[in-house]
């Protein structure tokens, strides 16, 4: 029997629930081939990103199990220490 969704009409904004996932493994040359609306992490430490933007930073001493909602084109390898990336989309 499948499964009922009774929202499947509706559009999904940014502030909807995430409808799937993305294992995400730092590279600092390639992009990401789905820009998730958050990233979470499983071993805590330091992200390094590249933004929808353009604009790099590293967002810093996450924590693992929460949802950071950060819009990302690229995970880089330089600089992140966390482990166990995956984006939600």
């Amino acid at each position: 029997m499948p499964i009922t969704d009774h929202f499947s009409k509706f559009g999904s904004g940014l502030e909807s629930p995430a409808t799937g996932l993305l294992a995400i493994i730092p590279n600092d040359g390639a992009d990401l081939s789905v820009m998730p609306r958050a990233i979470m992490v499983k071993q805590p430490g330091d992200v390094a990103v590249v933004m929808k933007d353009g604009t790099t930073g590293t967002l810093p001493a996450l924590q693992a199990g929460v949802p950071y909602p950060v819009r990302v084109s690229r995970v880089l390898a330089t600089g992140t220490t966390a482990t166990g990336i995956v984006g939600l989309y």
